[in-house]
């Protein structure tokens, strides 16, 4: 299966950050690898030198067990509403999982599984990118950050 990074397989991503870790440089991973140079370094540079946290589902979010249950009493003719007392949930996050997944015809739990973990990788857009006004607040505070800091060791502002 291939990775996230592009088109690294999982298996050259671990390694990637185990070697930088040791303190191997970039030319020396990507030799070891035979990967070009240029892909490692984008990789270590993008997430400045630290290995990215790995995937992990939400608390909250419905498990491959559950949604087998849901496939289930769709199978049994079973209503939303007495699925989500059986597993504890909400009737509208049953009702919303199953229409986002084919409907009740269509339901699948292992397709609607796998979906469900891709759509968590969409792309988000950072807040501060979105919102003009937090951005021009932010960036206020930081400039007057740096002025402050600069006058308390002594340099003069500019």
């Amino acid at each position: 299966m291939r990775g996230r990074e592009r088109g690294f397989a999982e298996a050259e991503l671990a390694l990637i950050w185990q070697r930088w870790r040791e303190g191997a440089l970039f030319p020396q991973i990507a030799r070891e690898l035979e990967l070009p140079t240029e892909a490692v370094s984008y990789l270590i540079i993008k997430h400045g030198g630290v290995a990215p946290a790995g995937r992990r589902r939400s608390r909250v979010a419905l498990t491959a067990l559950e949604r087998e249950e849901i496939s289930r009493g769709i199978a049994t003719g079973q209503s939303c509403r007495s699925i989500a007392r059986d597993l504890g949930r909400a009737p509208s996050s049953i009702s919303r999982e199953i229409r986002r997944n084919g409907g009740r015809r269509d339901y699948r739990a292992q397709l609607a599984d796998g979906d469900a973990w891709s759509r968590t990788r969409r792309p988000k857009i950072c807040e501060l990118a979105k919102n003009e006004r937090l951005r021009d607040l932010v960036s206020s505070m930081n400039a007057n950050a740096l002025v402050h800091a600069a006058l308390s060791t002594g340099c003069q502002a500019v």
